[in-house]
């Protein structure tokens, strides 16, 4: 069977927050037999080379380090890696570009980075802005977080987007031989029976690509009650969609997509529309 991704991208620092990532990707690109390219940003610009030389090729020593370790982790994973320093102001805009210029069909990136006083709600700026500018998919890891291998859960609403959070959730799940559990939630009674209609039609569709599924509609605020059935149906991938504007420079994800990447314990994987 063809992988559902084929072009992988790890964005990385390499710290410590990075090891749930690395982890996963190396695992991904090897149960796929894929090549994983890799992008290691670096804050750059010219003033700052011109006024701190010393300063910078000391970060340029720490990053060819960084990228000497990252190649040793993929030979032990037995993964073909594809290695690349790129400097500049921003890091998101570094691996939105790197992203572009490979035609990537999903970013593999942490969660966040040092802890401030939103960390548990909040997802890191970096990583916000890479989901609201990415081209693709974005695979969000917390940093104890591992590759799934129990159930996929797709959160979506009776909408065009929601039905193709579904169809991306269910690939995966077809992909990796696991059930699926489709949860949309309500915000009242008079938003129950369309729900409940669209539940049942994504329940359809996954038994006849020959998936195991079950379903619910849940009422109450979205990200508690994603959070919560995702826990109850045991799901260690949770795939959802972000409502963002690229358009204008700084990022926006929509609030349930930020609360459910910043309090998830587990995997999120934010389906591009």
């Amino acid at each position: 069977m063809t992988p559902l991704f084929t072009r992988l991208l790890l964005a990385t620092e390499h710290t410590e927050f990075d090891t749930g990532a690395e982890a996963l990707a190396l695992t991904l690109a090897q149960r796929c037999q894929l090549p994983l390219a890799t992008v290691l940003p670096l804050i750059s610009n010219p003033e700052y080379e011109a006024l701190a030389p010393q300063i910078a090729a000391r970060a340029e020593q720490v990053a060819a380090a960084k990228i000497a370790e990252l190649r040793a982790q993929a030979l032990l994973a037995g993964v073909a890696i594809e290695l690349r320093l790129r400097r500049g102001e921003e890091p998101y805009r570094e691996i939105v570009d790197e992203a572009l210029s490979l035609g990537a069909e999903l970013i593999i990136i942490r969660r966040r980075g040092k802890r401030s006083f939103l960390a548990n709600l909040l997802v890191g700026e970096m990583v916000s802005k890479v989901v609201a500018h990415a081209p693709c998919h974005v695979l969000i890891v917390p940093q104890a977080a591992r590759m799934w291998g129990r159930r996929v859960l797709a959160a979506a609403e009776p909408t065009p987007q929601g039905r193709q959070i579904v169809a991306t959730a269910l690939a995966v799940a077809a992909e990796c031989q696991l059930p699926l559990h489709v949860v949309s939630v309500v915000g009242g009674d008079a938003l129950r029976a369309p729900a409940e209609a669209f539940v049942a039609e994504m329940l359809r569709q996954a038994q006849q690509a020959g998936v195991a599924t079950q379903g619910e509609v849940r009422s109450g605020k979205a990200f508690t009650e994603i959070l919560a059935a995702a826990t109850a149906c045991h799901a260690d991938l949770i795939v959802i969609g972000s409502r963002g504007d690229s358009r204008i420079g700084r990022a926006l994800v929509g609030g349930v997509a930020q609360k459910v990447l910043g309090l998830s314990e587990h995997p999120v994987l934010v389906r591009h529309s």
